[in-house]
C-alpha cells in the first residue's frame, strides 16, 4: 500500500509565501512523477505543478513565476514553494503521484488527503 502525506498548509496573508511538502511512503518500486493539484470553493480540481523524477517540471500558467515545484528522489517527497499568493490561491492543496509499485510491477496513481491553503486579504 502506498499513501501521500502533505503537510504546510495554512493561512496567510495576501502577499505570503507557503511551502507545502508530501512525501511518498509504502511499497514503491519507483516514482514516475509526481505533482499539485488545487480545487478551490465551488471549481473543479485543476493542475498546479508536476515534476518527473528527472526534473522535467510543467506549471499552470497562472502559477509560473510564483510557484515552485522541486523535489528530493532519495526521500520520496515533494515540494511546492508558493509565493506571492492572492486571495484566488485559496484551495485544497492535493499531491498526486504516479507510482511503480512491486510484485509483480504495477502502475498505481496516487492522491494525498490535501491541504487547506487560504489567503486572507
Amino acid at each position: 500500500q502506498v499513501q501521500l502525506v502533505e503537510s504546510g498548509g495554512g493561512l496567510v496573508q495576501a502577499g505570503g509565501s507557503l511551502r507545502l511538502s508530501c512525501a511518498a511512503s509504502g511499497s514503491i518500486f519507483s516514482i514516475n512523477a509526481m505533482g499539485w493539484y488545487r480545487q478551490a470553493p465551488g471549481k473543479q480540481r485543476e493542475m498546479v505543478a508536476v515534476i518527473t523524477s528527472s526534473g522535467n517540471t510543467n506549471y499552470a500558467e497562472s502559477m509560473k513565476g510564483r510557484f515552485t515545484i522541486s523535489n528530493d528522489n532519495a526521500k520520496n517527497t515533494v515540494y511546492l514553494q508558493m509565493n506571492s499568493l492572492n486571495p484566488e490561491d485559496t484551495a485544497v492543496y492535493y499531491c498526486n503521484a504516479g507510482i511503480v509499485v512491486p510484485g509483480p510491477n504495477r502502475f498505481l496513481e496516487v492522491w494525498g488527503q490535501g491541504t487547506l491553503v487560504t489567503v486572507s486579504s
